[in-house]
């Protein structure tokens, strides 16, 4: 989005307030928060109000109309590329204890649940990195095993792919159904 300095923050949520996408975290979907970063903590959660001379509550009157044109922008991105992408690989194992070798596995959804199912991508990355620095793509196949690549020096990940080169969400080996780490 041109003139939109967008962040990811690593934290489910902000401190002493939710936000609406925890509920979809809760039972294990893919859901994100997206805020301004320096929030105006006297328009939000509030009841409408004067005091000293400050206005309180979110009114129409302050609404950035050009700001908020721009985030729904990002969401119908994000949401787009969410919907064309397959579903997410399920039961995502992992095993290398004691060896060089990390080998993943994964349950692939039936042709008719992901008919636009090109194959799946590997992710790696040391356990100090926040973001993905390593990946392979691997192809249709539902087991893969990365050589000499340490099973104690990496989170682990894998995300199907479709034709139109759509990626789902990484999900980390032993996630609670779908979605979530380690």
């Amino acid at each position: 989005m041109p003139n939109l300095d967008v962040m990811m923050v690593y934290r489910l949520d902000r401190f002493g307030r939710g936000g609406h996408h925890r509920p979809f975290n809760d039972l294990g979907y893919p859901g994100v928060r997206i805020m301004e970063t320096n929030e105006h903590y006297d328009r939000q959660h509030q009841d409408l109000r004067n005091e000293d001379g400050r206005h309180y509550g979110d009114t129409l009157a302050y609404v950035d109309f050009d700001y908020a044109a721009k985030l729904t922008g990002l969401n119908a991105v994000a949401l787009a590329g969410m919907a064309w992408a397959p579903p997410p690989p399920a039961d995502v194992q992992i095993e290398g204890a004691v060896s060089p070798d990390t080998t993943l596995r994964w349950t692939r959804p039936t042709d008719a649940q992901a008919p636009e199912l090109a194959g799946y991508r590997i992710y790696w990355r040391l356990t100090t990195e926040p973001q993905w620095t390593h990946s392979r793509w691997v192809g249709d196949v539902t087991e893969f095993t990365l050589e000499n690549v340490v099973i104690d020096n990496y989170f682990f990940g894998v995300a199907a792919v479709a034709d139109n080169g759509a990626e789902s969400p990484v999900v980390f080996p032993g996630a609670a159904g779908s979605f979530g780490g380690y």
